[in-house]
Formats: structure tokens, sequence, C-alpha cells
């Protein structure tokens, strides 16, 4: 018998490879564990970059870095493992990128084992800048409600509500887990542009209304064209993330922030104009509104800029800018 004829026999009885049998529960439990691995690397990498470039930066506090990445890299390799299991596909592309053998991965990484590690996994925390109060302090927890994330997840929670759409309802629009629109709407996680987007569709309201709000939480450069428009924009946002509505001015002057300094013509203005309203205006309309004061401040210093230079260019009074 010629080697090609005994290869095509060897080849014909060997039996066909198997694969395993598609989980689609537990691929998407995997698919959320590696979106969280994924923003953990994020705070893990911010905090070692933290310490990276601190003065005389000592090893001591780097190694802790380390193993925390060390873990959550290993943590993503098992869920990914799983997952291309879970998928019923073969594990070949993961045993060549990996660069170990498909058996080795199988013993490695077990389903069992893997989804008790993501279920006890714990996720490492932003660290606090100086003079930040302790996390556990009720000042933080109130500050934590004006992290622009909080702000966006607010206006969709509103939109959802008003539009009595469910959590299930956007989950199956979006093609996610009811926990992962659970977790947008409450802020713990973050919402691509793409999520939000059909959320607005859903709820029949214009994506523009919270587009303000996804940039100040997704970090989006901040415009450099038209920003008197955005600072008003941006405040109209804010407003509809606090639940009030154009015609709750009288409402908004009555919150604490405010204490009855400002008038129904300064809210006026700040919102639909003409003009910039100076600073402490502003600022006590932002912290009204449960905004970061920081992120007004740097919009009203690029809208002030613009009306500024507008009026220099045109030679005319500022009040005049609508």
């Amino acid at each position: 018998m010629s080697t090609r004829t005994r290869t095509r026999a060897r080849t014909a009885s060997r039996p066909p490879s198997s694969r395993p049998a598609a989980d689609t529960t537990r691929a998407r439990r995997c698919t959320e564990a590696i979106r969280d691995i994924a923003e953990d690397f994020t705070v893990a990498s911010e905090n070692l970059m933290n310490d990276a470039y601190g003065p005389g930066t000592a090893v001591s506090n780097l190694l802790p870095h380390i193993v925390t990445l060390h873990r959550l890299l290993e943590e993503l390799t098992g869920a990914t493992v799983v997952l291309q299991r879970s998928r019923g596909e073969s594990l070949d592309e993961a045993a060549y990128f990996l660069d170990r053998t498909k058996d080795r991965l199988r013993k490695k990484y077990p389903p069992h084992s893997i989804d008790a590690a993501l279920a006890a996994r714990t996720r490492p925390h932003p660290r606090p800048h100086d003079g930040d109060p302790a996390p556990e302090s009720p000042h933080q927890k109130r500050q934590d409600l004006r992290m622009p994330r909080q702000r966006l997840a607010s206006a969709l929670t509103r939109m959802s509500r008003q539009s009595r759409q469910t959590q299930r309802k956007l989950a199956a629009l979006l093609d996610v887990d009811p926990s992962y629109v659970s977790r947008m709407l409450s802020g713990h996680r973050e919402v691509s542009w793409q999520h939000a987007k059909i959320i607005c569709d859903a709820c029949a309201k214009s994506p523009e209304l919270i587009k303000p709000l996804w940039e100040a939480a997704s970090s989006a450069p901040l415009p450099t064209t038209d920003t008197v428009h955005y600072l008003r924009t941006y405040l109209r946002a804010l407003r509809y993330a606090a639940n009030y509505s154009e015609t709750d001015n009288g409402k908004i002057l009555e919150s604490p922030q405010l204490q009855h300094t400002l008038t129904t013509a300064d809210l006026r203005q700040a919102f639909d104009g003409p003009g910039v309203p100076p600073w402490p205006a502003i600022q006590q309309i932002a912290a009204a509104l449960q905004s970061q004061p920081e992120i007004a401040r740097r919009l009203w210093r690029l809208a002030h800029a613009e009306a500024e230079t507008s009026t220099q260019t045109c030679g005319i009074d500022a009040s005049a800018f609508g």
C-alpha cells in the first residue's frame, strides 16, 4: 500500500473533531465579564500611570499594579477561552494566539471554574485625587451623583420612564442582557453613543437632547466652534437629567443651591440667551442641576471667549449675542 493510500485510510477512519455544545447563557455571562474587565484595565492602567509619573517613583508602589494587571489578564484569558467554547467554536484560534495547546486551554480554564471565578472577582477602584473625601464619607456619596456618567444615566432613565420602555425591551433593541441596561441606567456602566442613540429612538427623543451629557461622560474633546450654543445645550441637558421641564424655572430657583439669588431672567438667559451670563450665575445653576462645576467652568470659558471675540470683531455690546 502506498504512503498516500495509507494516509487517506487513516484520515477516513479518524473520528470527526468534536466541538463543544453551544451555551448561550454562559456565552452572555462571559461577554459581560469581558466588558467589565476591559473597563477595569482602564482603571488599573490609570492608577499605574499616576504612580509611574509621581515624584520619586518607588518600585514598591509599582508592584501592586503589576499584580492587578496580571490578575485582570488571567481573568480576561479565561473568560475569552470559555466564551469561545460556549459559542460552540473550536479553540484552534485561541491556541494559536495564546501559544498553548487546545488541551492545555481546556484543562486550565474549565467553564465551571471560570464561572465561579468571574462571579467572585473584585474590581479595582480609581485612586481618589489628593484632597478628595474618603469614598465612605457621605459627602463623596453625594458627589457621585454629579459624575458625568450619572447625569447621562439620569437623563436616559427619565426617557425610558416617560416612554414606558422597560429594561427588557431596551435590552432586546440593544441586543444585550437586561442587567446590562440596568447598569447603564444606574450609571455603573459606560454607555456607547450607538446605544444612547438607540435608546433615544426607542423613547422618541432626539439624541441631541443628551449628546452634551454623553460627551462629558466620555471625556470627548471640548467644542472649538459655536461654544455659546453648546453651553446652553449642555445646561438644557442638565435640566432634563434633573427632571425639570422648560417651564420649571420657578422650581429650579427654589433649590437650596440658588437660595433665591438668581431671577427667572437669569435662568432664561442661561438656557436660551441672549449673551453669556457671568460665571457666578452659571456656577450656581450647574450646582442646582447636579453638575460638576469644573465641566461647566470649562464650557463657560470657551463660550465667554467666543462672545468676547465676537464683540471685539463686530464692535457691539455682548448682550446682543443670542
